[in-house]
């Protein structure tokens, strides 16, 4: 009873129910004046067909086009609305336009050593050609001085991480979606204000829809009430607006800009596995000494920018490493993805591993809800004699998408994809390994949401002592999960094969 009543009067019911009523009221008067107004209803649809015909003639994914073109026609008035507030897949003009500018400014501290570039792209052409990509697309260079560290799971990371907070000199950065107090962001918490009363700089960003039914709204002033500037990313107000598409989906901890963390955990209990929500919760987190943290401090740097409108001379968070740091002497380039252009970078990146793979591609991912590029690829890859293998969860966290993740099942099983379900709970890592030479690990998810619409990150890796561990975590992976075959997917019952066609014709939208 207690939790039906903080639900009903949490902010993230008051605040959803007050949009709801607001579209639900702008349907209404048009649907109104449709009624009486036979021009309106004539206006509605006039306008519905040019909208279509914008969609269909605009280079985005051929399903979302399918998914809203079918929508609008269907429903106009419906449909029309629908897509104006939540259709758009990149940011506002003005947040564009915004973004762009921080992006020019913090690419302005991201230099590339030309001495990494040559040797690297004298060892292997193919793996040069995924720098080259995530340099000129997105602008992140490459590093060798750095020591990379896998933790299979949140619980293996953990302790370590509180080692390296609390060794902090000069200032720890954090970046997460979802926080929720408990004993692990409490144990950081008491770190953080300790480090605050020993002169470190601290700042926090989260993002406030993700983070709706975790935390109480006045969260940011108690964090600035104990000496801790907050960011808020696209607050979650009760008004309708386009930018609830987009959504600040990084994990990064950066400490004096010499150690960064990234990977799927967030400041939650069930991330470390002190609270089962779904079983055992098995995650990915990838620690970094060296050079290549300063991508990750660079990544922070913007949105805390982007976000607070704030001027500053950043080259006093950059650490100056030495060029012989790091016992490992293999390659490392962390990543971000926005929505601030039309380019993909997180599927992009996972696109390139699947067609250059060379002996297998191994996959974590919590959502497997893909688009017709991903699809082809991973069953050409498959067809081509690829040992392809796709681990998702056992338990699901969200039962409609766990039915749309095993939606896509049938045509990768067909092709020789081997799917696996991992029996003791849900995983919610997001990991590739390929040809025991290249692996990422990040934020990026399966989905459409997290390949187009939020703010991600990851890591790269080529040849570095990580990519043995992620190699390893999968291969004992696979021994405690269940293999998925055609039979699993030919047996199911006629209702759920139908509604899981309906899921995929909407799986873009949701």
């Amino acid at each position: 009873m207690k939790r039906i009543v903080h639900l009903l009067f949490g902010r993230l019911f008051l605040v959803g129910f007050t949009i709801v009523l607001q579209f639900a009221w702008i349907c209404f008067m048009f649907w109104k004046f449709s009624y009486q107004y036979a021009y309106t209803s004539l206006i509605v649809r006039a306008f519905a067909i040019v909208l279509v015909l914008v969609i269909v003639n605009r280079w985005t994914n051929p399903l979302q086009k399918l998914s809203w073109t079918f929508l609008i026609l269907l429903s106009p008035l419906f449909g029309v609305l629908l897509y104006v507030f939540f259709g758009r897949v990149g940011l506002t003009k003005r947040a564009r336009e915004r973004m762009a500018a921080v992006s020019r400014i913090m690419r302005g501290y991201l230099l590339q050593r030309e001495a990494t570039v040559e040797e690297l792209k004298t060892k292997d052409l193919s793996v040069y050609r995924q720098f080259h990509y995530i340099w000129t697309k997105a602008g992140y260079p490459i590093y060798q001085n750095t020591d990379a560290c896998y933790y299979r799971c949140g619980e293996d990371a953990y302790p370590v991480m509180l080692k390296d907070l609390r060794q902090a000199e000069k200032f720890i950065f954090l970046e997460y979606y979802i926080v929720e107090k408990g004993e692990m962001f409490c144990e950081i918490l008491s770190i953080l204000e300790q480090k605050v009363k020993e002169g470190v700089l601290v700042r926090f960003i989260y993002d406030d829809v993700g983070c709706v039914a975790t935390l109480p709204k006045d969260f940011a002033k108690d964090m600035e009430a104990r000496g801790i500037p907050c960011a808020v990313f696209h607050p979650f107000r009760p008004f309708l607006s386009v930018i609830m598409n987009n959504r600040d989906h990084r994990k990064i901890m950066v400490v004096d800009g010499k150690i960064g963390y990234t990977g799927g955990i967030n400041l939650a209990d069930e991330y470390i596995n002190r609270t089962e929500r779904f079983g055992y919760w098995k995650d990915a987190v990838l620690r970094l000494e060296g050079e290549g943290v300063r991508n990750l401090t660079v990544m922070f740097l913007g949105m805390w920018r982007y976000i607070k409108r704030e001027e500053e001379d950043y080259a006093r968070f950059l650490a100056h490493i030495a060029a012989d740091a790091g016992a490992n002497k293999g390659y490392l380039q962390p990543y971000g993805d926005s929505p601030l252009a039309q380019e993909n970078v997180g599927e992009n990146i996972y696109l390139n591993m699947i067609n250059r793979a060379k002996q297998y591609i191994y996959i974590f991912t919590p959502y497997l809800i893909v688009d017709q590029e991903m699809l082809i690829s991973l069953c050409n890859a498959a067809k081509s004699g690829i040992d392809v293998r796709i681990v998702t969860p056992g338990i699901p966290d969200k039962r409609t998408v766990y039915l749309l993740t095993q939606a896509y099942y049938r045509p990768l099983l067909e092709a020789g994809v081997r799917i696996f379900q991992y029996t003791p709970g849900f995983l919610h890592a997001k990991c590739f390994v390929s040809d025991d030479v290249v692996a990422t690990v990040g934020t990026v998810n399966l989905d459409f949401r997290s390949l187009y619409l939020h703010f991600e990150c990851g890591v790269w890796m080529y040849e570095t002592e990580a990519v043995a561990q992620v190699k390893e975590d999968f291969v004992d992976t696979f021994g405690i999960s269940r293999e998925i075959t055609l039979d699993f997917c030919c047996n199911r019952a006629l209702p759920v094969r139908i509604l899981q066609s309906l899921l995929r014709l909407f799986a873009p939208l949701l």
